[in-house]
């Protein structure tokens, strides 16, 4: 889910710099008092909260929930994973609606608004149970989460540009925010589970809500003031685009099977877990560990990514992620489940990083915004059809099991079709054949 446009919005803006004769923002974020340049780090860390509430927090929390929601509630399979289609529809839904938005308005308004509705909407969930309400839920917590991560990466990679000999520890704290997401969620939902039923509350689940939205809001709090310090301005539409779908159809099809494929393990694992009688704390350790090893993913994979000017990097890790994904279908042993959440934590933000590193390596600058919106396109397809499927599968003979199964066969399966993406860097020499 990296960005639409954000290296679009960054080289515009670099140009309007370039033809201003007059101060412009950049110049007044490295004055003396900006905190964005005196403290790139703090800056970056607050930004990465913003990651924390739209992933980490807002889509990846549900997999903590979604046992005692099915089992209080008394859903299928098919029912609970349609609830984080809809969060994937959602997203879709906010990634193409938040380009326009920020040419009408800074960047924060975006950010600091997103995680407001965000955790305005979470806790609202908290006082519902009727089924259509949560995917509805679902749907708008996916429109505003998408407003979260896309204006955050505007700004980090704003915040980049100011800093560039620390340019990519800077953007990966920022993405890494997720993994702080993920183990808050870790944290504190299981807490709010055990107050909940110590108070004899009858849907233990909905303080969990109410309590994930309370720390969002807290979380967008922390974040607001040194976001303000970046320079957000709305950006101008851009003149290029011309992206041709052919040349990269190997790799469009690979990153739609990882986004069919990563969501329901992302979704179902922790359900699977319960069911093969993984106790609670155990699970906890198993969230927290896979947040952790998404916090550290984004300096693990560079140089891979920095290598390969093809589709190999998104090919081999499409590959792992399908063996880490398929573990826990085949094992209840400990060692082996804790290894594969170590191992599907520290690549699954890199498979999205390994997209974007398609489309600069292999597209003249002026076009990597509508090549990385068609990758997020085919994306978001994926994470749509992805929950709501394997859960069906999971509502059939083999279960959970059967249904990881499926999610790993699709990684393969992206795999193999990104393998067949060639380098095309030979073939834009001068910039011009690809457009």
């Amino acid at each position: 889910m990296i960005l639409m446009h954000v290296s679009g919005w960054v080289d515009r803006h670099s140009e309007k710099k370039m033809n201003n004769t007059l101060k412009t923002p950049l110049d007044i974020l490295l004055s003396p008092q900006s905190l964005a340049a005196r403290r790139p780090f703090l800056t970056a860390f607050a930004l990465s909260l913003g990651a924390a509430i739209s992933l980490g927090l807002s889509r990846f929390s549900y997999a903590l929930l979604l046992p005692p929601m099915r089992t209080d509630l008394g859903w299928t399979y098919l029912l609970a994973g349609s609830m984080n289609t809809g969060n994937a529809l959602g997203y879709f839904i906010g990634a193409l609606a938040t380009p326009i938005l920020m040419r009408r308005c800074y960047a924060q308004t975006a950010l600091v608004g997103g995680a407001v509705l965000a955790g305005v909407i979470m806790m609202l969930s908290g006082l519902v149970e009727n089924a259509n309400l949560l995917i509805l839920q679902r749907v708008l917590a996916g429109i505003a989460s998408s407003f979260i991560f896309i204006s955050g990466g505007v700004l980090a990679a704003r915040l980049s540009s100011l800093h560039p000999n620390r340019a990519g520890l800077l953007i990966g704290i920022y993405y890494g925010g997720t993994g702080f997401g993920i183990v808050l969620s870790a944290l504190l939902v299981p807490l709010a589970l055990t107050a909940a039923s110590a108070h004899g509350a009858a849907h233990a689940w909905q303080w969990a809500w109410i309590a994930l939205g309370a720390v969002c809001l807290l979380a967008t709090l922390a974040m607001a003031l040194p976001s303000a310090k970046i320079d957000g301005a709305p950006s101008a539409p851009s003149a290029h685009g011309n992206f041709r779908i052919r040349p990269f159809a190997f790799g469009l099809a690979g990153y739609l099977m990882f986004g069919v494929g990563y969501i329901g393990y992302m979704t179902f694992v922790i359900a699977l877990l319960k069911e093969q009688g993984m106790s609670a704390g155990t699970i906890t350790l198993f969230y927290s560990v896979l947040g952790l090893a998404v916090m550290a993913s984004s300096r693990i994979w560079a140089r891979m990514l920095d290598r390969f000017k093809g589709g190999q990097s998104m090919a081999i890790l499409n590959g792992l992620l399908g063996i880490a994904t398929i573990l826990p279908a085949l094992t209840a042993a400990p060692p082996l489940v804790f290894a594969s959440g170590l191992l599907f934590g520290g690549i699954f933000l890199s498979v999205v990083a390994s997209s974007t590193a398609l489309v600069r390596h292999n597209l003249p600058a002026h076009a990597w915004s509508s090549g990385i919106s068609a990758f997020t396109t085919v994306f978001a397809f994926g994470q749509i059809i992805g929950p709501s499927v394997i859960g069906w599968i999971a509502d059939g003979p083999g279960g959970l099991q059967r249904g990881l199964i499926f999610s790993a066969l699709a990684l393969f399966v992206g795999a193999i079709l990104a393998s067949r993406q060639p380098t095309l860097s030979t073939q834009i020499q001068g910039g011009r054949r690809l457009q």
